[in-house]
């Protein structure tokens, strides 16, 4: 690899119309500490440690833009009554240093009725391999209300100071499920070639960004594959990316993979923790996860970067907006090699759980490695309050130990 500046990563760097301190961003990791929806003392401490561990943006994940976008127990609903809140929680992030970011999405095929009230929606008809629950196709008018939602939760975003969004068009949530042709179904214009498949992203987009204009800066977050048959690939996932890229309306792509319908384990890689899985389930449910759990939720060999390979093919399709690397990133080599690669920022989750202080470790010390060891424990610890299971004290206590 040719050398470059050592420093690159650490230094302020321009993201659409803001600056951020460095090129480290914390990745949305579902955080379960917002019982009613609302901002609470522990999630704001639990995001300010990352920020004072020395990433440049932190991200909330997930807010939901109605109730019924719900995907699990503790997370934030991005609507005006929540403001005051949402305001406590930038200020906290500015005031140790670094920006803050918003995840917006609706669940949609992810969501369960046990935990929204309603049935789930999806582009057709649809029974969620993990939920067993069967999906009612959405109309049209229900997508221009969800448009609308999407647009008022950026404006709400905006007006409580937060510095980016995050649109989550990602992990067979409502969005990405219309990409999918193993979902979508749908004989209209949001149905077959991928072009139609992309019109519903696209319209949500064009929406916030007319909303908005340029008070924060807006994220894609959307899988370049999810590793099930005849569902997302790249081959059709770039085409997705160049649609939303000549808009002009996006700042960064965040490239994922992966779903949370299926084969869950293709974004994760690792350890498959089954029996902390299990224990979030109840009756027969419990017992389903441990004897078909590995067919439901796929088992993938771990290996540092792995999503660089996919995420190179995006490079010669973006014209427009910046890219985000996720995926395996856990010591100052990775981050390197992210930068010589000509991605723009990376994207960290599982590392920052086990070490939130990291960034300021690998500053000071380049050859320092991360703990994390992808043993994936953190993940059944997204029904109660995440957390990573070699830091105990900070599932119960509001402080990240940092």
């Amino acid at each position: 690899m040719n050398a470059i500046n050592p420093d690159k990563v650490f230094s302020p760097a321009k993201l659409g119309p803001i600056t951020l301190p460095n090129r480290v961003i914390k990745a949305a990791t579902s955080e379960g500490r917002s019982p009613d929806g609302k901002v609470t003392q522990s999630l704001i401490d639990f995001h300010e440690g990352f920020i004072k561990g020395g990433v440049g943006m932190t991200t909330i994940a997930y807010c939901a833009i109605s109730a019924e976008g719900f995907a699990a127990p503790g997370e934030i609903l991005m609507v005006r009554e929540n403001i005051s809140g949402l305001k406590q929680f930038t200020q906290a992030m500015h005031k140790a240093g670094g920006k803050a970011s918003a995840q917006l999405g609706h669940a949609g095929p992810v969501a369960t009725k046990q935990i929204t009230g309603v049935q789930p929606i999806a582009p057709s008809r649809f029974r969620s391999p993990s939920s067993f629950q069967v999906c009612r196709e959405i109309g049209r008018e229900e997508m221009k209300t969800i448009i609308r939602q999407f647009a008022d939760a950026a404006e709400v975003a905006a007006d409580a100071n937060f510095d980016a969004i995050e649109l989550h068009f990602g992990h067979l949530y409502l969005v990405s499920s219309f990409f999918s042709p193993w979902i979508n179904k749908r004989k209209d214009e949001y149905g077959g070639s991928i072009e139609n498949r992309t019109r519903f992203a696209k319209e949500i987009l064009l929406a916030v960004k007319e909303r908005v204009k340029d008070r924060l800066a807006i994220i894609v977050k959307m899988s370049m594959d999810d590793g099930i048959k005849n569902s997302i690939w790249l081959d059709e996932s770039t085409q997705t990316a160049r649609i939303l890229d000549e808009t002009g309306a996006v700042d960064a792509f965040e490239l994922t993979m992966g779903s949370s319908v299926k084969n869950q384990m293709y974004l994760f890689r690792g350890e498959t923790d089954l029996e902390g899985m299990s224990k979030t389930q109840k009756g027969i449910f419990r017992l389903g996860v441990k004897w078909f759990g590995k067919l439901v939720l796929g088992e993938y060999p771990y290996e540092h970067l792995y999503m660089l390979k996919s995420a190179r093919q995006f490079q010669t399709v973006v014209k427009k907006a910046q890219l985000i690397l996720l995926g395996g990133i856990n010591d100052y080599v990775h981050l390197q090699t992210a930068m010589q690669e000509g991605f723009d920022f990376v994207a960290m989750g599982r590392a920052l759980l086990r070490e939130p202080d990291i960034i300021n470790k690998l500053k000071d010390n380049p050859l320092g490695r991360g703990r994390c060891i992808q043993c994936n424990k953190c993940m059944s610890t997204v029904f109660q309050t995440t957390n990573c299971v070699f830091i105990p004290e900070y599932a119960t206590s509001s402080k990240l130990p940092v």
